[in-house]
C-alpha cells in the first residue's frame, strides 16, 4: 500500500505536538485536517511564551536526557529525531532566530511566542493542512470502535463524523483545562481498554503550612540565590540551584519545578516531603559555621546574621519560619541550619493549576512510532503520554519531537509497513 491523496490524516489537539505531526504529514500527498476544541490553536503554547518562550536548553546530551528521569530511555528515539539543535534550526527556518540565555535556556530573540507561531502556521497552511477549530472530539463512531477511525466531533452545527485513515492524538494532559487540556480524553480511551495512568501534577507548587506573620510579610516575594535538595525514592539526592516564590499556600517558581516530581511522588507515599534548602549556596559549610560564631557583642542574631552572611529579607524570614528556637540557641546547629534548612511540604497544588501533568497513556500500549497496539492507525503524541519533564525547553522539547515521530509512524502505516 502506498501513500494517496485520498488518505485523510486527522489530528485532534493543535498544540506543539499536533502542529509538528500536521507539519511531518504535510506536502506528502496526504490531505491532513487538524481538529481542536478551542477558538484558536497553540492556546497554551502561547500562555507559556508569555514571559519568554522557553523553546528548548542547551544542555549537553547526555544531562538533557536525564531530565526525562524514569522514562528517559522511552523519550530517547524521540530526541534522535529531534533534538535541542535540531528545534533551533526549525525555528531558523521559519526566520526565528534564537539566543541562549545566561541559565542555558533556548529563546526567541523577540522573546514571544507569537510571531513564532504565526509563521509555523503560515507555512502550514500553506503546505495544505486545513484547521477546524471549535471541534471537540467526541470519541469514536461505529459503536466506538477505535479501529474503524470513525470520528465523532461537538461542532458549531452540531454533532458531525469523519472518516480518517490515520488519527494522531495530541490531546494534551489535564492542566490548564480553561486553554483547552482538560484530560477529558482519559475516560473515553480507558472505556476502549487502553491503559492510561492517572493524571498527577507536574512542575506545579506545593503547600506549607506557613505561620500568619511570615505569610503576611513574605508571601509573592521571591527567594533567590539558594538551592534545594531532597531525597529520591530510588536512593540519592536530586539537588538543583536557583530561585523560587514564597505564595499565599506554599511555594512555587523554577526551583520548585525541578524538584516537583520526587517530591510529589514522596507526598503520594508518606503524606508529605521535606525540601532542603540552602539558603548560602555559595559558601561552604566550614565559611557559614565561621560567620555564624563570630562574636557578635550587642547586635541581636538577624543583624549578625545579616552583617556576617548577608542574610536578610525573605531568607531570614525562612530561616525563622523553619529553624527551632533551640537552633537559634546554638550558633554550631544555626549554622547547619542555613546550609539545610528543613521545609516540609504537605499537599501538591491542584492538577489545573500545574505547568503540565504526569501520567497518560502508557508506553507498553504503544509501538515505537506511537501507534496504540489495540488500534492500528491511531496514534498519540505529546503530553498525554505517561511521562514527565521539568521546565526549561525540556517539556516542550519532548512533546514537538514526539509530534514528528508519530507523522513518522503514521506514514510507516500508511505505507503498509509494521
Amino acid at each position: 500500500m502506498t501513500m494517496s491523496a485520498s488518505q485523510r490524516i486527522a489530528i485532534i489537539g493543535g498544540g506543539p505536538a499536533g502542529l509538528m505531526a500536521a507539519e511531518g504529514l504535510a506536502g506528502q500527498g496526504l490531505q491532513v485536517d487538524v481538529f481542536d476544541a478551542m477558538p484558536s490553536v497553540g492556546r497554551k503554547f502561547l500562555m507559556a511564551g508569555r514571559g519568554g518562550l522557553n523553546l528548548t536548553h542547551n544542555e549537553a546530551a547526555a544531562p538533557f536526557l536525564a531530565r526525562y528521569g524514569a522514562r528517559a530511555a522511552d523519550v530517547m528515539p524521540w530526541l534522535a529525531v529531534l533534538d535541542a539543535a535540531g528545534l533551533r534550526d526549525w525555528a531558523q527556518q521559519l526566520g526565528i532566530e534564537t539566543f541562549v540565555g545566561s541559565s542555558g535556556r533556548v529563546f526567541p530573540q523577540e522573546m514571544k511566542a507569537a510571531p513564532l507561531l504565526r509563521a509555523w502556521l503560515a507555512r502550514l497552511r500553506a503546505s495544505g493542512v486545513r484547521f477546524h477549530m471549535r471541534h471537540r472530539w467526541l470519541g469514536w463512531s461505529d459503536h466506538d470502535a477505535p479501529t474503524a477511525n470513525v470520528l465523532r466531533f461537538d461542532t458549531p452545527e452540531g454533532v458531525q463524523t469523519l472518516k480518517a485513515d490515520a488519527v494522531v492524538l495530541a490531546l494534551g494532559g489535564g492542566s490548564w483545562a480553561k486553554l483547552g487540556s482538560d484530560g477529558a480524553w482519559v475516560a473515553g480511551l480507558q472505556a476502549q481498554g487502553i491503559e492510561v495512568a492517572p493524571l498527577r501534577p507536574a512542575n506545579s507548587g506545593f503547600d506549607v503550612a506557613w505561620s500568619d506573620h511570615f505569610r503576611q510579610r513574605f508571601a509573592g516575594q521571591p527567594v533567590k540565590s539558594v538551592a534545594m535538595s531532597c531525597a529520591l525514592q530510588a536512593g540519592g539526592v536530586l539537588a538543583r540551584q536557583g530561585e523560587f516564590v514564597v505564595s499565599e499556600t506554599g511555594v512555587e517558581g523554577s526551583l520548585v519545578y525541578a524538584l516537583s516530581a520526587p517530591l510529589r511522588d514522596e507526598i503520594d507515599a508518606q503524606g508529605q516531603a521535606i525540601a532542603t534548602l540552602d539558603l548560602a549556596p555559595d559558601w561552604t559549610q566550614e565559611k557559614v559555621l565561621a560567620a555564624v560564631m563570630h562574636p557578635r557583642g550587642a547586635r541581636s542574631m538577624s543583624s549578625h546574621l545579616q552583617s556576617r552572611l548577608g542574610l536578610t529579607g525573605v531568607k531570614a524570614g525562612l530561616l525563622r519560619e523553619c529553624a527551632s528556637a533551640e537552633d537559634f540557641k546554638d550558633p554550631v546547629k544555626l549554622g547547619l541550619r542555613i546550609k539545610a534548612l528543613p521545609l516540609t511540604l504537605v499537599r501538591t497544588r491542584p492538577i489545573d493549576e500545574a505547568i503540565s501533568t504526569a501520567g497518560g497513556v502508557s508506553f507498553d500500549a504503544l509501538n515505537a512510532g506511537l501507534m496504540l497496539r489495540s488500534a492500528p492507525g491511531v496514534f498519540c503524541a505529546g503530553e498525554m503520554l505517561d511521562w514527565e519533564a521539568p521546565t526549561g525547553g525540556y517539556l516542550l522539547t519532548a512533546c514537538m519531537a514526539s509530534g514528528r515521530v508519530a507523522a513518522s509512524g503514521v506514514k510507516q502505516y500508511l505505507a503498509g509497513c509494521p
